[in-house]
């Protein structure tokens, strides 16, 4: 089994574990909420991640019809199958296996987001990440990212995908796709070979998150066992150690992040600072000037 390497350093606590939940969004698609809504400074600067996926077409051919979005960005990640994005920018982009949509909401975005096919498997994850009270009104802005042009990396019986951020992984450098403002987002999707470990380092202060989608793993110094579809949040400082001791490869998702430490006050699909300005959200979008 591979050893974990610079033991010297301090591995973060596990602070709390989360079970994803059923849960439905859109047009009736069926996903598993994996975090989201109550007390969200828990997340900070996260807000949201949901994984979506399934085999029959019913659970997710409506899609997720004309809908708006301000205050925050929003990251689709596709494991399988094709999706269209359509804006009132004009912009129209198709994901498809291993793409990337990272989309700033900020001042204000209408967007749909919708099935390219009606049979095979449809899976994904899509992350929310806030944006700073400064930078909440920016313009809209839309990245389509190719899957063969996110960095990838390979060693010790892991296999990386690097969206954003940058860190260390078994003492080697490993920089995202895209480095991310104020919040520092770091968002990683690590595959394990049976015997791998992974000891990611990670910035003191950040809140950090693995979400197990595939597998099972044992995390941290107290070797705890954490199955698929679980959670996991841990304390404020040191690193995170990932480890496979099972027979299948295990597939987890690593994010982590700067906390914003401001209000965070959410109405469906607006995330802002206070009340009045959801209040002034809503107003902007029925009165037609969200996204103008």
């Amino acid at each position: 089994m591979t050893t974990v390497k610079n033991t010297a350093v301090k591995q973060r606590d596990i602070v709390e574990q989360i079970r994803a939940r059923a849960a439905s969004d859109g047009d009736g698609v069926k996903l598993k909420r994996v975090f989201g809504g109550e007390r969200p400074e828990r997340f900070d600067p996260f807000l949201m991640l949901d994984e979506f996926g399934s085999d029959e077409a019913a659970d997710y051919i409506g899609g997720f019809p004309p809908h708006p979005h301000r205050g925050f960005e929003t990251v689709t990640y596709m494991l399988e199958g094709k999706m269209e994005h359509r804006d009132h920018m004009g912009n129209v982009g198709l994901i498809n296996d291993g793409d990337v949509q990272w989309m700033t909401a900020g001042k204000g975005i209408i967007h749909s987001e919708m099935p390219k096919q009606t049979e095979g498997k449809m899976r994904g994850f899509q992350l929310w990440v806030n944006l700073p009270a400064k930078r909440k009104l920016i313009p809209a802005n839309y990245n389509d990212i190719d899957g063969a042009a996110i960095p990838m990396y390979a060693w010790d019986g892991l296999q990386l995908k690097a969206f954003s951020g940058k860190t260390e992984i078994n003492a080697n450098a490993v920089t995202g796709y895209l480095s991310v403002k104020d919040t520092e987002a770091l968002f990683v999707d690590i595959h394990l070979q049976p015997g791998a470990v992974a000891d990611i380092a990670l910035t003191n202060g950040h809140n950090a998150l693995a979400y197990v989608y595939d597998g099972g793993v044992t995390l941290g110094e107290k070797q705890v066992v954490t199955r698929a579809q679980t959670l996991t949040r841990f304390s404020g400082n040191g690193n995170v150690v990932i480890q496979n001791k099972g027979k299948n490869v295990a597939r987890v998702l690593m994010l982590s992040g700067k906390p914003l430490k401001e209000p965070i006050v959410q109405h469906g699909p607006f995330v802002m600072n206070s009340s009045k300005e959801i209040q002034q959200a809503i107003a902007d979008y029925q009165a037609g000037r969200l996204a103008s």
